[in-house]
């Protein structure tokens, strides 16, 4: 007998062989408790669509993070966001953390480039339920020396007390409930760093406004000269 999120998932869903995202996999990953409840899982795009993906990113001449909607993607690109946004994805994270993620709004943000600010230890606003971070990046040197690698911390105040560091690259998935301890962080990184946020929200005003000044944020950016 199979465990039981592969076969919740293969009951509720059956993904085609052209699907780009690994769920089946993503499905049969444990749930990690150090230093809070996580999902860590390398090649979660599948590796033969990997290349095409990165190829359908725009180049973002800003920091900071853009609504999905705002920029021009490529077709893999495109459907990617479309199944990370699906029904499928959601029942697979919602089983795999025991929440009720029925009806909650989807945030989804590219980001492209990182500056010395970025990084900075943080939890995540109280109005997203569920942050799922994908990183679309080659390896290289930088992650390499573990530059821009994130870091799931023990405690607000201390970036070398970490329990677990995740490389940025191709096609690693981090999701995780947010929470009062949910620290995290990571070394300086100046340049490239593409990830894909995806993000379940709560359904009051603190979200609808989060949702709302990303939008803004990112009409502003278009607007002013490349950083």
């Amino acid at each position: 007998m199979c465990d039981r999120p592969r076969c919740l998932f293969n009951e509720s869903q059956t993904m085609s062989d052209s699907s780009i995202l690994d769920l089946a996999g993503l499905a049969a990953t444990p749930v990690a408790r150090d230093p809070f409840d996580h999902v860590v899982m390398r090649g979660f795009v599948r590796p033969e669509r990997l290349a095409g993906v990165v190829a359908g990113l725009p180049a973002l001449g800003s920091r900071g993070s853009f609504p999905i909607e705002s920029v021009k993607l490529g077709a893999d690109a495109a459907a990617l966001t479309r199944e990370m946004k699906g029904d499928a994805f959601r029942r697979v994270i919602a089983e795999k953390f025991g929440l009720d993620l029925a009806g909650a709004p989807v945030m989804i943000t590219l980001r492209g480039q990182t500056g010395e600010r970025d990084g900075q230890i943080h939890c995540d606003s109280v109005a997203k339920r569920v942050t799922v971070l994908l990183y679309l990046n080659p390896a290289s040197e930088a992650w390499a020396r573990q530059d821009g690698c994130l870091r799931l911390l023990r405690g607000p105040n201390d970036l070398e007390d970490y329990a677990v560091e995740v490389p940025p690259v191709d096609g690693t998935l981090l999701v995780f409930p947010n929470g009062p301890t949910t620290w995290h962080g990571h070394r300086s990184f100046v340049g490239r760093r593409y990830t894909v946020q995806l993000n379940y929200m709560t359904t009051d005003a603190k979200a609808k406004y989060e949702m709302r000044r990303h939008r803004v944020s990112a009409l502003v950016k278009r607007l002013l000269p490349a950083a």
